[in-house]
């Protein structure tokens, strides 16, 4: 696993021209650190989804050679035994072109037995057999015949030779064996490494909110979608110099974004907390365009929620967030998954490989924050 510490699409046919990076370019930094304002509410103590209690993040960068930029990340709700003590859950798609793997009994039961992972578009095979693996070792499951394994993806195919499909299960597994509370590394790592958003690097960014009542909204993204990119509610896009791409490339692709919550919610107030991160997407110019996968993944790890053996097997009921008191809960999934999207951007780093058809060059810049600055600044 690759982790840097914190302060912290579909193949095309057009070929991404190579542009040399800035030489003086700004190292990464997290968005706050450029004076971007996301909201009112707090962060917690890492702004990230692993400050919601319970929460582990697991990641396995596949970085090798010429043309390999891929990899995995996993989110788990619980250090427990997911398939026996499932957590609500809903899965909101904005728009779907793009693959997830578990959706439809996300939907009907509103619950999930797995962990959830990322990966490339071609390795949600990959993601299925791992996960499943995973969840048939663990003790307790020995007599377990279903799992249904949540694997989402986004196509990192311009920076990685995707038909490669050199990511394995048993990266699947190393990234759910290795998940822990604590930073996460972000940018161009696990699911993000090959990676772009609004046509530069993007990748992984992860960011949380506490609120007044104690509760905290944690956000993950894996960002490869274009738009007219705005940050702090300034719109950049003609600011920023030229990027190496195509129309493509800066319009199209996917977001995979998921949502954990301490706050004890029912999968239907879940589903519309993944609803509210849509409008973080959007606030980030986001064009939601035609061949773009746009998903979002809510779940509670509330104990009082979780959805035991012993609840499973006899009428039930538990503490609930009512819909009167929602709206703060919307509010922080809407500024952290915003906050998100921008870490992934501003952590990532430029990535160069090498087209596995025509052995061209492929160069995605790092987003140059000396303009965004700048810009920021006026």
């Amino acid at each position: 696993m690759f982790r840097r510490a914190l302060p912290a699409l579909l193949p095309t046919l057009i070929v991404v021209l190579a542009v040399a990076a800035p030489a003086a370019a700004d190292p990464p930094t997290r968005a706050r650190g450029l004076g971007i304002a996301f909201g009112t509410l707090p962060t917690g103590p890492l702004n990230a989804i692993t400050d919601v209690p319970g929460v582990r993040v697991g990641q396995v960068t596949r970085r090798e050679g010429a043309s390999i930029r891929t990899g995995v990340t996993a989110i788990l709700p619980h250090g427990g035994n997911l398939f026996q003590d499932k957590v609500p859950a809903a899965i909101v798609v904005a728009n779907g072109f793009g693959k997830l793997a578990g959706l439809s009994q996300v939907q009907e039961l509103g619950e999930i037995e797995a962990p959830v992972v990322l990966t490339n578009t071609l390795a949600v095979a990959e993601g299925i057999a791992g996960s499943v693996e995973w969840s048939l070792a663990q003790p307790g499951n020995e007599r377990v015949r279903s799992v249904n394994a949540i694997v989402g993806e986004t196509n990192d195919g311009e920076l990685n030779d995707i038909r490669a499909r050199m990511v394995t299960k048993a990266d699947v597994r190393r990234a759910i064996e290795t998940a822990v509370a604590g930073p996460v590394a972000e940018g161009a790592v696990g699911a993000g490494t090959g990676t772009m958003a609004f046509g530069w690097k993007g990748g992984i960014g992860t960011a949380s909110r506490r609120l007044p009542d104690g509760s905290t909204v944690g956000v993950l993204v894996q960002s490869n979608f274009g738009g007219a990119l705005r940050l702090g509610g300034r719109d950049l896009s003609a600011a920023l110099p030229p990027t190496a791409g195509t129309l493509r490339s800066k319009v199209d692709g996917s977001i995979m974004i998921v949502v954990a919550t301490d706050a004890p919610l029912s999968d239907r107030n879940l589903r519309r907390l993944a609803f509210r991160a849509f409008a973080g997407l959007a606030r980030t110019g986001s064009a939601f365009s035609n061949g773009s996968g746009d998903y979002a993944i809510a779940f509670s790890t509330a104990d009082a929620a979780r959805r035991t053996p012993a609840r499973r097997s006899a009428v039930a009921s538990f503490p609930e967030v009512p819909n009167d008191l929602m709206t703060p809960l919307f509010i922080a999934v809407t500024d952290a998954t915003e906050e998100a999207i921008a870490n992934s951007l501003t952590m990532a780093e430029t990535t160069t490989s090498r087209d596995a058809v025509t052995g061209e060059t492929v160069t995605v810049r790092a987003l140059p924050l000396d303009v965004v600055r700048r810009e920021l600044a006026k």
